[in-house]
């Protein structure tokens, strides 16, 4: 298996993922956007992982690589068919590039929250042997609003409808944060979009109540990392 990962600033890497990546020989190649990386022929990569970032999937004038990035995702999933899991962003461009819609999120969705599985997740290959309500970080200000096409949500939150979806067979994607590592709060607050946001949302000291409720739950969301993992391992044919 060869995987590639679309990531939109360096900190908002695959995190846990790529110690689970190593245990199982995986290679992959990640493509700094941001940077101006420009994106490979896709032709030789097995599975596509997109992570999160401060920009907005509207954004593209300020970050016309965007657009480009939306076509590869339009042709992975609809042309080859090819395995996907998207994260926080990855989640809103999997929707954008595929004719769903994204909004602002009202009231912003931070903090170390809930979110539960719809009937169609509890049945959904990637969510096997997970239950039906989780603890997860939320750091979003924008959400999917409408669905694309042969979509289905699998979670939801009290704020949020379309917490995780998958479209058509292979490709899933998540609102909420699943690589959780233990610095990646601290990392993510030296953002400044994030930071702002977070302070909007809980106060000047957010960031450090924010790292205190991340660090308590913190193997617990190793544990489901692994088993998500996993499961996007079986369900996309790479492991029995």
């Amino acid at each position: 298996m060869k995987l590639l990962v679309f990531q939109h600033v360096e900190c908002e890497h695959p995190g846990i993922l790529r110690q689970f990546l190593a245990e199982d020989n995986v290679s992959w190649d990640a493509v700094e956007l941001d940077e101006g990386e420009p994106i490979p022929d896709l032709e030789p990569y097995d599975a596509l992982w997109v992570m999160g970032g401060p920009m907005d999937v509207w954004d593209t004038e300020d970050h016309p690589w965007l657009v480009e990035e939306k076509r590869a995702i339009k042709r992975w999933v609809e042309e080859l068919n090819r395995p996907y899991l998207g994260l926080c962003l990855g989640h809103q461009l999997l929707a954008d590039a595929l004719g769903g819609v994204c909004a602002p999120q009202i009231p912003a969705e931070i903090g170390i929250l809930s979110v539960q599985l719809t009937p169609d997740g509890m049945k959904d290959p990637i969510f096997r042997n997970m239950a039906k309500e989780q603890k997860c970080l939320q750091w979003h200000s924008v959400c999917v609003s409408e669905l694309p096409e042969n979509a289905v949500v699998l979670a939801s939150s009290d704020i949020c409808e379309i917490q995780a979806m998958r479209v058509g067979q292979h490709a899933w994607s998540m609102q909420y944060h699943i690589e959780l590592e233990p610095d990646t709060v601290s990392n993510w607050g030296e953002i400044p979009a994030y930071k702002n946001a977070l302070d909007a949302a809980l106060g000047s000291t957010g960031l450090s109540k924010m790292k205190e409720q991340s660090d308590k739950n913190m193997n617990d969301f190793v544990s489901s990392a692994r088993e998500l993992y996993r499961n996007f391992m079986r369900a996309s044919g790479f492991a029995n």
